[in-house]
Formats: structure tokens, sequence, C-alpha cells
């Protein structure tokens, strides 16, 4: 094999790298009524990153797809159209059609226990009551997957949960979202190129 035939193997092996490749999913709710709402953070934080980039999503089987290609990875952007407690579907499609790894997908999803804006990136748990979360699991048959949650806290009165979740953002919460949704797009790259742990170290917290 000549230098240039050796080069281009390196090149296809690299490209169809599956460690390579991740899956970032975003959980939500389609519909323009959801679009504001609390529980789309994981659309909202896509869409943000999206429009940084240029990148555009297109609508493909059981949800909206979109690439991104950033120092030798693929970043593959998912938002499930099967409404948030049948998520689990989507993911474990794209997952096998993809052939990316648990270990390679990162699924953002809303916190009502942590205080707005707080981030917490695990590589691992349960789905703390998430139907979106719980669906995955479900469907993947494990609870060993990366995810990134994102609080939105708990300001709700007794038995009116489902209605704040649902509901659209506060004033005071639209004002603070852009440097936090500035701070999720970091970590999706930094999930890419630094890995987990690294991503958790620096971020956790923040």
């Amino acid at each position: 094999m000549n230098w240039f035939s050796k080069l281009f193997a390196s090149k296809e092996k690299e490209i169809s790298d599956p460690m390579k490749k991740f899956l970032i999913v975003g959980l939500g709710n389609i519909g323009a009524e959801y679009v504001n709402t609390r529980h789309n953070i994981g659309f909202k934080i896509l869409d943000f990153f999206a429009k940084k980039e240029s990148i555009s999503f297109q609508t493909a089987k059981l949800g909206d797809i979109a690439e991104f290609k950033i120092k030798g990875r693929t970043l593959i952007f998912l938002k499930p159209n099967t409404y948030m407690n049948l998520s689990g579907k989507a993911v474990k499609y794209w997952m096998e059609k993809e052939n990316i790894s648990k270990e390679n997908i990162l699924v953002i999803t809303d916190d009502l226990n942590l205080s707005f804006g707080s981030i917490r990136i695990k590589p691992r748990g349960s789905d703390g009551g998430h139907n979106g979360l719980k669906n995955i699991q479900l469907l993947l048959n494990t609870v060993d997957y990366p995810r990134f949650r994102f609080g939105i806290s708990d300001a709700f009165k007794k038995g009116k949960q489902v209605d704040y979740v649902l509901g659209e953002w506060s004033d005071e919460e639209k004002e603070n979202l852009i440097e936090r949704l500035e701070i999720s797009s970091q970590i999706i790259t930094s999930f890419a190129l630094a890995g987990l742990n690294e991503t958790m170290n620096q971020y956790n917290g923040k």
C-alpha cells in the first residue's frame, strides 16, 4: 500500500470511528405552545447552539436532526418529536442508526430539584421522576448514560407542578437565560472534545 492509500485509509477510519461520534439529545415537547416552557429547555439549548454555529435542523425519523463537526468529532443533535414520555424511542433509534455507544450520548433535560440555571452533569443516575428519562432508561435498559440536568427550580405551590413545568419562563428567568444558554453550549463542546469527567469538573455547580 503506497503512502497515498495509507493516508486515505487512515482518514476513512477516522471518519467512521464511532468513538468520535456523539449524540446530543435535547428533551422537550413539539408544538408552538411548548416552545418557551421550562420543560423544553433541552430543545432551547440545542436551538441556541445551532443558531450560534449556523447549523440547521431537518425533520427526520422520530425527530429533528442537525450535524456539527469540530476537530475530528461529529456531533449529531436530536430533538425527539415523540413527545416527552416517549423520548427513548427516538434516542434508541438514532443510537443504533449512527452506531453511537451510550457513553457518547448526552441527554439534556430540566430538573425541578435544582435552582434556576444550576447545572449538574452526571455519568448515570435515576430518572428522578422525569418522564423523558424514565422512557430512555426503559428502552435502553440502563441508567448508565451521561445526562445534563438544567435547574428550573421548584417555585410552585402544592398541586401546581404540571402547570409550572409546562409554564413559560418568568421575566427575570428570561433575562438570566442567555448567559445560562451560552454556558450550556460550552458544555456540549466540552463533552465532545474534553470528555465527560473534565466537563463535570469544570461545569458542575457553575
